[in-house]
C-alpha cells in the first residue's frame, strides 16, 4: 500500500483530535479540502488563525469574545443584577436565542464530575464569588441554568450552598415536558418535574 503524501497524512492527523472525528470522517475532510479550490483551505486557514488570534476570554464573565470586557458585559442596558450561570460559551449562545432573558452571564467552562476529576477549583466558581462580592450593581439573583444531568446538578447544588448565604435569590431553570411532547413518551423524571414546577394559567 502506497504511503500517503506528508502533508495529506497530517492534515488527517490534524482533523482526527477534534472531537467527534474519527478516522473516515477525518480523511473524507482532508480529501474534500485537497479537491477543492484554493481558496476554501485559505480561508479555513485564515479563520483558524482568527479564531486564536482575535478570541479572549471576557475578564467578568469569561465568555468568548473579540473584546474584552464582552458585548453582553459592557451592555448597560442589561440587568447587570441578575446573572445566569452556564456550563459552556454555547450555552449563552442557546439562552440569547430565546430573546427572553435581559440579565448578564457567568461562564463555568464545565461542570463538577469526580469521575472525570473536575473540582470545583477547575471552574470559575471562585471568580463568581469574587464577581457577586464586588459587583458595581449589587447582584439580586444567581440563576443556575446548568445542565439537568448529575454533573449539572451537583454544580447546581454546590453553588447554591456557597452563594445563599450572600443573601442572593437563587433560581433554577424550570423543567419538564417539551413543547409538541406526549406525555405517554415522558419518563418518570421528567414527568414529575413538570408536576413540581407546575405553573398558574
Amino acid at each position: 500500500m502506497q504511503p500517503l503524501a506528508e502533508p495529506v497524512s497530517n492534515l488527517i492527523d490534524a482533523f482526527s483530535q477534534l472531537p467527534g472525528i474519527g478516522p473516515k470522517t477525518a480523511t473524507r475532510l482532508a480529501y474534500y479540502l485537497l479537491r477543492s479550490d484554493e481558496a476554501v483551505a485559505i480561508k479555513l486557514a485564515r479563520a483558524l488563525e482568527e479564531l486564536k488570534q482575535r478570541t479572549v476570554f471576557c475578564s467578568v464573565c469569561f465568555n468568548i469574545a473579540d473584546q474584552d470586557p464582552c458585548a453582553i458585559c459592557d451592555n448597560q442596558q442589561r440587568d447587570h443584577g441578575l446573572i445566569c450561570v452556564v456550563e459552556e460559551p454555547l450555552d449563552v449562545q442557546a439562552i440569547e436565542r430565546t430573546r427572553e432573558f435581559t440579565g448578564v452571564y457567568h461562564v463555568l467552562h464545565g461542570a463538577i464530575s469526580p469521575v472525570e476529576g473536575v473540582g470545583p477549583e477547575d471552574l470559575k466558581v471562585g471568580e463568581l464569588l469574587q464577581r457577586i462580592q464586588q459587583s458595581e450593581t449589587p447582584v439580586r439573583e444567581l440563576l443556575l441554568a446548568t445542565n439537568p444531568n448529575l454533573e449539572g446538578e451537583a454544580t447546581a447544588m454546590y453553588i447554591a450552598r456557597l452563594t445563599k448565604p450572600l443573601g442572593l435569590r437563587v433560581t433554577r431553570l424550570a423543567r419538564g415536558l417539551p413543547m409538541g411532547g406526549d406525555l405517554e413518551y415522558a419518563d418518570e423524571m421528567t414527568l414529575g418535574r413538570a408536576l413540581t414546577g407546575r405553573s398558574e394559567m
